[in-house]
């Protein structure tokens, strides 16, 4: 079966960052506990997503090692979303988007010492200077927040934690299983996982909040989760794993941006600078993950139709 085309694939990457880029400003504006935020966030995405997830099982089931993989990836993602949502009561949106966006990072470790795949030099050097530029926009916020070291190391694990549910979504799905049934049980997963989080905590959970809280958890769910995270997880399957984690990179520059227009917080020269560094980044590993899809083409492809040139 044909894969997407290009045009779908870039429509999606840029659908995805869009979608992503408006997490942090919805779970700012929410106004609540990290863990409550993301309990509510994971019932609602669920619930919303069960009708597809229902109809998927019945045509991919989920078995054995799929089955297994899906639920730790429920796990790994509701870990995620509990370190990095709380992330930003203690540092600055800045800084909790670019520090959860050094996922690429780890998604290009774990692929090459698990998975054995080896990035390009080109690859390599994109992520590299991807996270550079993401680094430069969130230097001058570090210090922000009213706990900034405390904020950026759960910001960190949350990225290695969103790398390693996005992998094993990735292994799921090229094992035969659908997008809607992975996803389905997965968020399930980590919705259950996150739900008796805040009353372990002693956090109020069905009091104190007022329905702009619920209206923008709501809205957390059905964009940055179900758009998002849904299209990225499509994506993972199809493209270069790497080359999908390192674009979403841009979240941070979308973040920046609405702050600005949403908390009045300024960007800095260093931002700027840094949307530049990154934008090259991305530019870059999107053109090696091409040339290394086209050799996995040649690869693949029939003795004769290799010795033909056909394939290229």
């Amino acid at each position: 079966m044909a894969g997407p085309s290009a045009a779908r694939i870039v429509s999606l990457l840029a659908v995805a960052v869009l979608a992503s880029s408006l997490a942090a400003i919805f779970i700012r504006l929410a106004d609540a506990p990290g863990v409550v935020v993301a309990a509510y966030r994971m019932v609602l995405a669920a619930l919303v997503m069960l009708p597809w997830t229902i109809r998927s099982l019945r045509k991919t089931a989920l078995r054995g090692r799929a089955l297994g993989l899906t639920l730790l990836a429920g796990v790994l993602l509701a870990a995620h979303f509990a370190t990095w949502i709380t992330s930003l009561s203690y540092t600055s949106v800045a800084a909790a988007v670019t520090l959860g966006s050094t996922t690429p990072l780890w998604v290009a470790l774990l692929s090459w010492l698990l998975l054995s795949r080896v990035p390009t030099l080109t690859i390599l050097l994109g992520v590299l200077l991807a996270v550079a530029g993401g680094a430069v926009i969130g230097f001058g916020d570090l210090a922000s927040g009213s706990a900034p070291l405390v904020g950026d190391a759960l910001a960190l694990v949350g990225a290695v934690f969103l790398a390693s549910y996005l992998l094993l979504g990735r292994s799921v799905q090229l094992s035969g299983v659908g997008l809607g049934a992975y996803v389905g049980v997965a968020y399930g997963v980590s919705a259950v996982v996150l739900l008796p989080l805040p009353w372990l905590l002693g956090l109020p959970y069905l009091v104190g909040y007022g329905a702009t809280t619920f209206l923008w958890i709501a809205l957390l769910a059905l964009v940055p989760q179900l758009v998002g995270h849904t299209s990225i997880n499509y994506l993972m399957k199809h493209i270069d794993p790497t080359v999908v984690t390192t674009v979403a990179l841009l979240e941070p520059v979308g973040a920046s941006v609405l702050a600005l227009l949403v908390f009045a917080e300024v960007p800095t020269a260093l931002t700027v600078l840094g949307a530049l560094v990154l934008l090259s980044g991305v530019t870059l590993t999107m053109w090696g993950g091409r040339i290394m899809q086209r050799k996995s083409n040649r690869d693949d492809a029939p003795p004769d139709l290799q010795e033909r040139g056909r394939i290229r």
